[in-house]
């Protein structure tokens, strides 16, 4: 049976907008990030998209953005954190090293990368045998990176990320096709900018 599954990352966070590190420390949404996750309610909305099942992380940057996209029930899962950043949680993003980061968090007490992005993988791969055909889940930024990268083989041409690093805007929504246990990206809309012009 085919599923869909919206990987939707958090609206902007004060931490966000501060330019902090921000992994399993938390920090509330913006005014500018509650504006986002309402704009993403209404492009579902738009779509006529509707979820069978909804879940956030169990971090409230992630359960407020949900809440403004959709006033459903959900269930907040462990699983879909987002990256375990360590002592280097709250301090200033100067400090993260260059882009892949791999295993530079370790040493500073955070999870290696291929133990993150197993967790990623496994978790969404549990939301997919819940009931109904149409899953919405709201996460953080380098999980819905890691799970991208993770089933770039099986995406479509135009979603690939050939090796390079993206940027993962807030309230980036990301739509896959689930089939034969795969996962396929069909679909990116990158907030603001797109969903402007979705509207007219």
């Amino acid at each position: 049976m085919e599923k869909t599954l919206y990987l939707v990352r958090h609206g902007e966070t004060l931490f966000n907008a501060q330019h902090k590190i921000q992994g399993w420390c938390d920090s509330p949404l913006t005014e500018r990030g509650v504006h986002q996750a309402k704009m993403a309610g209404e492009y579902f909305k738009w779509q006529g998209t509707s979820f069978d099942q909804a879940f956030s992380s169990t971090l409230e940057r992630t359960s407020d953005t949900l809440e403004l996209i959709t006033s459903q029930a959900y269930t907040r899962l462990k699983g879909l954190k987002e990256w375990n950043f360590g002592q280097l949680e709250g301090e200033s993003e100067k400090l993260n090293p260059s882009l892949p980061y791999r295993d530079f968090f370790v040493e500073y007490g955070g999870e290696e990368e291929k133990e993150f992005q197993k967790r990623t993988v496994d978790t969404c791969n549990e939301l997919m045998r819940q009931k109904g055909g149409t899953i919405l889940a709201v996460t953080h930024g380098a999980f819905c990176g890691q799970f991208r990268k993770f089933w770039d083989d099986y995406s479509e041409p135009e979603y690939r990320i050939y090796g390079q690093s993206i940027g993962i805007g807030n309230c980036c929504i990301f739509k896959y096709e689930y089939r034969e246990k795969r996962f396929s990206l069909c679909e990116i809309i990158n907030h603001e900018e797109q969903l402007r012009r979705m509207k007219g």
